[in-house]
């Protein structure tokens, strides 16, 4: 078969769900401390204390603990650098954002009743969970993989009519790979007869000079709407009914070049070039129940339970792929960019179900001279599910064979001197894996002051979190991952006004 440059850029359709994969879900499922100032200087172990408006993420019965009515915004800043390893070679990325990540306020009310009801709360906080906005890139010799073998893993076992007598747009995800893969002339059919299911790869074996970049945009947050009691200044109870939101766009492109044949007129590919440009807008719903015990004046316990989160998910995907052959004498310049703009495929809506938490917390208050809190929080990721169950199976069998229950603990303390507080935290969160060199532990450290006017209050953390990651960006045929390490260095700003 002759071989030419060949581009195959997809046009509009309606198809069959995107194929998500562990990745996916983990996305979704795993929290970060975001928040305000005071919350992420203290590492969010705010379970037992209250009295903050991100601690209504940890315990809603923590917006009774206000002595006032209150309202707050919050600044942040983060720089997320990526360092990249890829069979011997490293490279770094770095990516800063700016975003208003919190605002809410709450308002308390007394009962003045003789039935032991002392005051109720209601608060309203939005917050920005985790921004999307990142950046990383790899680039090494395999001597393992082509990414001829993603296509490959899709094709095998796929007759070749469907491949020769459908449009992209009447397929499903593993055809439509499959027919990128074949009509790029990346891989060939073992035979031409209408009913081969078997072919080969046109990359010959060998090295394999490979490099990616990825650019991630995009924000999951949630709107909070918090009610809660006090009884007889010892139980504090509340409800959270959170209404989330949730949009990410993802860029990707890889390239892969070999002189594994140095012929200039074999048929072999020489150079692949592969574009995905993915668009995931959804919502969700979610509740959480929460309890503050005082058994005494000092020391305070609590609990809280957070449902799954049950999201609707839309997918939209734009592919294009090129190849270039021994047999065409001037490749691709290195510049060539494939357009990915205009149509794309629009998939069918998914849901997603991410996994519930239980918290438990205790804190004990030194005075008005400073604190000391504790959380514990467990999540078992196994339970993470797609649905339609039917077109999700290979997914959630995925999900259940490698995810695990995790569990992380947050600490926290203050110390106050006149109207300055110093402020200390820690955080570290299990592996979600089962294999844990697949995602490493998290651990957090941070920091913070405190300033009190009077009915004004300004608050400064700072905050640093790394974890290791060996993931690869394709789900099957070419899995070959780069080690990366992950750190992100955070300053927030919080204005607080008492009214």
């Amino acid at each position: 078969m002759k071989k030419i440059v060949f581009t195959l850029v997809i046009t509009f359709a309606m198809a069959s769900s995107y194929a998500q994969n562990v990745n996916d879900a983990l996305l979704y499922s795993q929290d970060n401390s975001n928040g305000t100032a005071r919350f992420r200087a203290m590492g969010g172990a705010f379970g037992a204390l209250g009295g903050d408006l991100s601690s209504l993420n940890v315990n809603p019965a923590g917006s009774v603990i206000f002595t006032n009515t209150q309202v707050g915004i919050s600044l942040n800043s983060t720089q997320t650098a990526n360092d990249a390893t890829f069979f011997g070679t490293k490279r770094t990325a770095k990516e800063t954002t700016f975003d208003a990540n919190q605002a809410g306020a709450v308002l308390v009310v007394d009962a003045n009743t003789n039935s032991g009801w002392q005051k109720f709360a209601f608060a309203l906080n939005i917050e920005n969970n985790k921004n999307f906005t990142n950046k990383f890139n790899f680039a090494g010799t395999n001597t393992n993989n082509s990414i001829a073998n993603y296509f490959l893993s899709y094709a095998n076992g796929i007759p070749l009519r469907v491949l020769n007598n459908f449009s992209y747009d009447e397929l499903f995800y593993k055809e439509q790979q499959a027919y990128l893969g074949y009509n790029a002339f990346i891989i060939d059919p073992v035979s031409n007869t209408s009913g081969n299911t078997a072919y080969t790869s046109a990359v010959l074996s060998g090295r394999y000079n490979q490099e990616s970049a990825t650019i991630t945009s995009g924000n999951n947050g949630k709107a909070t709407f918090n009610v809660a009691a006090q009884y007889e200044d010892k139980l504090s109870i509340g409800l959270n009914l959170n209404s989330h939101f949730s949009e990410l766009r993802q860029s990707s492109v890889f390239l892969e070049n070999n002189s594994n044949n140095t012929s200039t007129t074999d048929n072999y590919v020489k150079r692949i070039r592969f574009n995905n440009d993915i668009y995931t807008a959804g919502s969700g719903f979610s509740f959480q129940i929460g309890a503050i015990y005082k058994p005494t004046k000092a020391l305070r316990l609590g609990f809280s339970f957070d449902s799954p989160t049950w999201y609707r998910f839309t997918d939209e995907i734009s592919q294009s792929v090129s190849a270039t052959s021994g047999t065409v004498s001037t490749e691709l310049p290195a510049d060539v960019v494939v357009p990915l703009q205009g149509d794309v495929i629009v998939y069918e809506p998914y849901t997603l179900q991410t996994p519930a938490k239980f918290t438990g917390s205790a804190a004990y208050i030194f005075g008005k001279r400073g604190l000391i809190s504790v959380d514990f929080s467990t999540k078992d990721y196994k339970t993470a599910k797609f649905r339609p169950t039917a077109d999700f199976i290979n997914t959630n069998a995925a999900i259940s064979q490698n995810l695990n229950t995790s569990h992380e603990i947050r600490v926290g303390g203050e110390y106050k001197i006149k109207k300055v507080s110093i402020r200390g935290g820690y955080r570290w969160e299990e592996s979600p894996y089962k294999l844990k060199s697949t995602v490493g532990d998290l651990t957090a450290y941070s920091g913070g002051l405190g300033y009190n006017f009077g009915g004004t209050k300004l608050d400064v953390a700072y905050s640093r979190s790394q974890r290791f990651t060996n993931q690869s960006i394709f789900s099957q045929g070419f899995l070959d991952a780069p080690h990366i390490s992950t750190i992100n260095n955070s300053v927030t700003v919080t204005l607080l006004f008492e009214l």
